[in-house]
């Protein structure tokens, strides 16, 4: 959210994320407020190199360009210091000379010159090769050219490239020369007519403009190299181009307002996958320990300062390798071990319940939308008036017909869950199987609590959750208005409710808060509510196959707008681009006009023979690739690079099986006779270039092992003088067992058995000892063939 924004006028304001000058993201817009609240998360791989990570706060207009109030920037080598937390950042001014991205890639050489006199002087070669990844302008590529200047106390001798043409990577390859007028002999008067100056202060400065032709032309980035690093040596590097000295800097004092904002960044270097053999496997062995405390996977979640940092790799890893059950199923003994209660039966944030949490969103993904979307859709698209609190009802507005569109709106969500357990996926039903089973045995005398184990999941911190966040769950883009989000809370709490009433008594009535909820649910007092849950707890916990519902379902993987080439048509001889809504489910790969219309181009999934990117030179555009089928390529251009790597991989994976997948493909376009790449002539030419490596092939679970295991491996290094503090109480425990007279660093550990968590310990610091050779060798290895240069 932000505050106190100016101008101090309500207005209507947005908020981008940007990867330098690269839009990734965009909220919605909040509506007269000069403190809006956003509340929306955004989740995404980086696909190239960056500088800055941008949040601009945006004044939306209807007639005009929108207007940048404010932003907040983040240098890369920064982001670990807000990682995790919450914080108010005060918004800058926008100064187009901080506004910069991208390289420019240079080599710099000082050569000795002989003068007619026989004095020598120095030279020096400066030689522009190109830039890449410059941004966008006005949502073209620009017309970049660059200046090359040797600047010092005295002097400024300036050139200047030619200009290239709409192009983000421009190709210069051009070469300057400027002389350093500096004797070789300091006792006679050098024979150039110019004080001496002194080498240590001159640098050579690059400064790129976007040409503007009839207007001023714009401000790119700039670097600057001393000449004294080169000495006599030649150096070649690409260099990020930085903001001017000045870029940043305002003579503005206004205070423009601040934006809080929760950055979690990871950036892990993964090793070749024979490097975690070791602790893959050591982990991968966690449910098999006896007790499971002593368990490397347990003994991450403990030395973690939040457990969700361990649960994401850990759940995502044992998944990977099929291992999540039977660990679910020893860490939730634990956890009931120390249930005294049936009625508290899994409501803590414990190991297990946030394994199975984490579980459900991530394989649980598909089931939602099928479930529930259709109708969030509606509640979201055509809002009726639920509020029936009598201390938020609005004039006018009538408690009855309210409680009557809440009524249709429970019954209708309802309604969805318990006849979906069809749809419920197989590795949920069989952790809640074992949960299921794992309770009665612990309280052998409650015949409720085996519903109450599944329900507190599936309804308590799944669907209920799903519906008072959709935007998390990925059903809605955006974080709902307040009136429907206020909706959707009461259903939530409804939905919670009806889920405890398989396993619960009625009293749960007296039990209600609120006055107003507990009126609402005396018109709910039907056993049939209550046989229908029984009934779909019964079905979702069930290890049984569920009887297939005739032609399965396609798996919807992705949908959004991105602009495709004309395929072979053309508008006054010339191919065009057209926006288009794309939709990717398991079995086709279909453009329409626009969303919820008919499709109106198809490719089924095994007609794809190939997903690559598309060289920006073939239409001067940024962030395209092509899908190559058996007609035509089809050409694509994505609005970011974000959301183009994305779409690349999801088509990837889910057509990585396919039999007729090409070796070879062409990285150009056809155009004009030729192909830009080989210049071949024949359309049907074969590939000039391999095509790129397979990627995953599960495509409802995209995980990758190294990197989770990578995760894991810095989880550990992070938290080392824990695991040490815990192995020392381990052998403290196992040589002293008497009574301890005052509190340790470790009394909040689980040590079940001291000899067992011990011999764990030792092997995981032992592993991650190993690992950090292998990460410093490789540090090393890369430092050392690493050019001058700022990157």
């Amino acid at each position: 959210d932000a505050k106190h924004l100016v101008p101090n006028k309500m207005r209507d304001f947005f908020c981008t994320i940007n990867l330098d000058q690269e839009e990734v993201f965009r909220t919605q817009v909040v509506e007269k407020s000069l403190s809006p609240y956003f509340g929306e998360e955004f989740y995404f791989e980086i696909p190239r190199t960056f500088q800055w990570l941008s949040f601009y706060i945006y004044d939306k207009s209807v007639l005009q360009k929108d207007l940048r109030i404010g932003k907040v920037s983040i240098k890369k080598e920064d982001l670990c210091n807000y990682t995790g937390k919450e914080n108010w950042f005060m918004l800058q001014p926008v100064d187009s000379n901080s506004e910069v991205q991208g390289k420019v890639h240079l080599e710099l050489k000082l050569n000795e010159l002989i003068t007619d006199n026989g004095s020598v002087c120095q030279q020096l070669v400066v030689h522009i090769k190109e830039c890449h990844g410059l941004p966008l302008i006005n949502g073209q590529n620009c017309d970049p050219y660059a200046t090359v200047s040797l600047v010092g106390p005295s002097r400024n001798d300036q050139k200047k490239t030619k200009v290239k043409k709409k192009t983000s990577n421009p190709q210069f390859n051009e070469t300057f020369y400027f002389e350093v007028t500096r004797s070789s002999s300091y006792t006679k008067k050098s024979q150039f007519q110019v004080e001496e100056e002194d080498i240590e202060k001159l640098e050579v400065r690059v400064d790129l403009w976007n040409n503007g032709n009839l207007v001023q032309d714009i401000f790119l980035g700039e670097i600057k190299v001393p000449v004294k690093v080169l000495r006599n040596d030649s150096f070649q590097a690409w260099y990020l181009l930085q903001p001017r000295e000045n870029g940043n800097k305002s003579s503005k004092t206004d205070d423009l307002g601040s934006l809080r904002l929760n950055i979690c960044y990871t950036e892990d270097c993964v090793l070749p996958s024979e490097y975690y053999t070791s602790l893959r496997n050591l982990l991968l062995k966690s449910s098999d320990v006896q007790p499971i405390s002593a368990s490397a996977a347990y003994i991450l979640s403990e030395v973690c300062r939040d457990k969700y940092d361990a649960v994401l790799p850990l759940v995502r890893l044992l998944l990977h390798h099929q291992k999540l059950v039977p660990f679910v199923a020893a860490v939730a003994e634990l956890d009931l071990k120390d249930t005294q209660e049936a009625n508290t039966i899994f409501r803590g944030n414990s190991l297990a319940t946030r394994c199975v949490d984490e579980m459900m969103k991530i394989v649980g993904k598909h089931y939602l939308k099928v479930t529930l979307k259709p109708v969030i859709d509606e509640i979201c698209e055509s809002p009726k008036p639920c509020e029936i609190d009598p201390i938020k009802l609005k004039e006018g507005d009538n408690v009855e017909i309210n409680m009557e569109n809440l009524r249709y709106y429970v019954d209708k969500v309802f309604r969805e869950i318990v006849r979906s357990s069809i749809s419920c996926p197989t590795l949920m039903c069989d952790v809640f199987y074992s949960l299921r089973h794992l309770a009665a045995k612990r309280f052998p005398n409650d015949p409720h609590v085996q519903y109450s184990a599944v329900s507190s999941f599936v309804f308590l911190r799944f669907f209920a959750v799903a519906v008072v966040s959709p935007h998390t769950f990925h059903l809605r883009p955006h974080h709902p208005d307040a009136q429907t989000s206020r909706t959707l809370t009461l259903i939530s709490k409804a939905i919670q409710t009806l889920g405890s009433w398989g396993s619960l008594t009625k009293t749960k009535l007296s039990s209600f808060k609120e006055t107003f909820m507990c009126e609402f649910f005396k018109t709910f007092q039907e056993e049939t509510f209550t046989e229908s849950v029984k009934k779909f707890l019964d079905d979702v916990s069930s290890t049984e196959s569920k009887e297939p519902s005739g032609v399965s379902e396609p798996v919807h993987l992705k949908e959004g707008e991105m602009y495709k080439r004309a395929q072979g048509r053309t508008r006054i001889g010339k191919k065009n681009f057209k926006k288009r809504w794309f939709c990717l489910t398991s079995r086709e790969f279909t453009y329409h006009k626009q969303q919820d219309k008919e499709p109106i181009f198809t490719i089924p999934i095994k007609n794809i023979l190939a997903v690559e990117k598309l060289d920006e030179s073939s239409f001067n555009k940024k962030n395209m690739f092509q899908v190559l089928h058996g007609e035509k390529p089809l050409y694509i251009q994505a609005n970011n690079c974000v959301e183009a790597s994305e779409w690349i991989e999801a088509l990837c994976r889910v057509t990585r099986c396919n039999q007729k997948r090409l070796s070879f493909y062409h990285p150009s376009a056809f155009l004009n006779g030729n192909w830009l790449c080989c210049k071949a002539t024949a359309e049907s030419t074969e590939g000039c270039a391999r095509c790129t490596a397979d990627v995953p092939a599960d495509t409802q679970i995209e995980i990758d092992g190294d990197r989770e295991t990578e995760r894991i491996y810095s989880l550990f290094t992070i938290n080392r003088s824990k695991l040490q503090k815990l192995e020392e109480a381990c052998g403290s425990i196992a040589v002293y067992q008497g009574p301890r007279k005052e509190p340790d660093d470790y009394s909040n550990f689980t040590i079940e058995d001291s000899v067992a968590t011990f011999h764990t310990l030792q092997q995981i610091i032992d592993i991650v000892g190993k690992l950090n050779e292998s990460h410093e060798k490789y540090q090393k290895k890369r430092s050392s063939s690493a050019k001058y240069g700022s990157e």
